[in-house]
């Protein structure tokens, strides 16, 4: 009776069992890395970027969990020695690895993007550009990483990129409502421009009125669902570092073949002099080798300083082909075209360390910009070493020549004015990640990256399976009971 009894308990058991509910139970999302060098013509730096494996209307929630400065200069530098682009980026990949979970390495998509100074390397010598890359390209995939490859960007995709990370920083595109516990778009989205100055190249991108943006100068993004067509454009040439190798150059040009081997500086604080060789504005093709006003020889010429604030400007502005627009209202020089300005931008870069350095702050008019310029160019050099003492003693003599050049690549080229003025903001960073094209980079990618399905197990409702359990307690109790009668 006793077994026929325990039979009957485990066949009613199985039976519970088998009508309990099972549903799929959701895990949480795995959080994915992705790195990203950002290769410039002065330096580079990789940013470490992180997000959850399932995506917000098919873009990734991305943030940044690590930025690591790559000692020396840009990799272009090295065109005479290769192998050493690849060894500079050690230290800071083993600093990201150590961010990064080791489960994770082999996953996480890795990229090199090089941007203006490359660009440069490749016009002036293709085969030197090739292999500094393929020297990157060889340490990379030394590392645990899935390396995407390192490629040099163009001048509209370092300026388009750059507007999607201002953009995604300042919640243009979405925005995470605590209330309705989901990422919201804005109803009244402000979408910001963007203004990027470099050492090589400076780009403005920024959304105008559909009607006037000409297809071919268009870049097109869908993210969060909602797709956006901007304007983009990149000046080659027009960075901080070249333009001041320009400016040196003009100046030494127009004296042609002079015996002289002094030149007058009008950016250059009084009482500094520099000393450069004429070979060097031979090296690139923004200084024009091929300029016949140049003096001929390998010989130097020291600039000297000058301080004169108005010539300054006037040298400057000789820099920009003005004439080449014509009576074109839409033109900002070179004969490039640009639809009007539209909505509020934010200046970084070199933008912003310049106007950092000048202690100007938003909100303030243009006349007080301009009139903080004039006063640095007509300080000595001895006063500006001795006022700022821990200043990198390269750079600042030149912060009279990149602020008049900054406001005049404002004012203009891209036609900036006294009231629009206003509607530039000089930033470097929102919240806690820096402004620059690599996020952008990294979040257009995860477009390309396909979203993992969310993982599924078979689970039990918890009510049911406690109820099981306990029937199969006291089901057993029963049993031994009866058996032991």
């Amino acid at each position: 009776t006793a077994i026929i009894g325990a039979l009957v308990a485990l066949s009613v058991i199985a039976l519970v069992l088998s009508l309990v509910k099972v549903e799929d139970v959701t895990l949480p999302p795995t959080v994915k890395y992705g790195l990203v060098f950002d290769a410039g013509s002065s330096h580079t730096s990789l940013f470490v970027y992180e997000w959850d494996s399932d995506k917000e209307n098919a873009t990734g929630v991305v943030s940044q969990t690590l930025s690591c400065d790559v000692q020396g200069p840009g990799i272009s530098s090295y065109a005479h020695d290769p192998p050493k682009a690849g060894d500079s980026l050690r230290e800071c990949l083993g600093k990201a690895l150590k961010i990064v979970p080791a489960a994770k390495h082999k996953d996480v998509p890795a990229y090199l993007g090089a941007t203006a100074g490359m660009r440069l390397l490749r016009e002036q010598n293709s085969s030197a550009a090739d292999q500094v890359l393929a020297e990157v390209t060889k340490i990379m995939q030394e590392y645990p990483v899935d390396f995407k490859g390192a490629q040099i960007l163009t001048g509209e995709e370092e300026g388009a990129y750059g507007w999607i990370t201002i953009n995604y920083l300042l919640d243009s595109f979405t925005k995470f409502s605590p209330k309705a516990h989901m990422w919201l778009r804005p109803e009244a989205a402000n979408i910001f421009g963007a203004l990027d100055l470099g050492g090589a190249s400076t780009q403005i991108s920024f959304m105008p009125e559909d009607s006037v943006i000409n297809q071919t100068e268009a870049s097109k993004f869908t993210l969060y669902g909602y797709n956006y067509n901007i304007y983009t454009h990149s000046y080659l040439c027009y960075g901080q570092n070249e333009m001041l190798k320009r400016l040196a150059k003009e100046l030494i040009a127009v004296r042609g073949s002079a015996p002289s081997s002094r030149v007058r500086h009008p950016c250059y604080p009084t009482g500094y002099n520099e000393t450069v060789p004429l070979a060097s504005f031979r090296a690139s093709p923004c200084t024009n080798r091929s300029d016949a006003r140049l003096p001929l020889g390998d010989r130097t010429v020291t600039l000297e300083g000058r301080g004169d604030a108005s010539a300054c400007l006037a040298a400057v502005r000789e820099l920009f082909n003005f004439s080449a627009c014509g009576q074109s209202r839409d033109c900002t020089f070179d004969g490039v075209c640009q639809p009007p300005l539209r909505g509020q931008f934010i200046a970084f870069s070199a933008f912003y360390y310049n106007f950092k350095f000048l202690n100007l702050t938003e909100g303030q008019p243009l006349a007080t910009a301009r009139e903080a310029i004039e006063q640095l160019c007509t300080r000595s050099w001895e006063d500006l070493s001795s006022s700022y003492p821990k200043e990198d003693p390269k750079r600042l003599p030149k912060y009279c020549a990149n602020a008049n050049y900054i406001l005049t690549l404002l004012l203009d080229a891209y036609k900036f004015n006294e009231t629009s003025w206003n509607n530039i903001f000089f930033q470097m960073k929102a919240g806690s990640a820096d402004i620059g094209w690599t996020l952008g980079y990294m979040l257009n990618l995860t477009n390309m990256i396909p979203a993992e399905a969310p993982t599924r197990v078979k689970g039990h409702m918890p009510s049911l399976w406690a109820a099981a359990i306990t029937f199969l307690i006291l089901t057993l109790a029963l049993g031994l009971t009866a058996l032991l009668l």
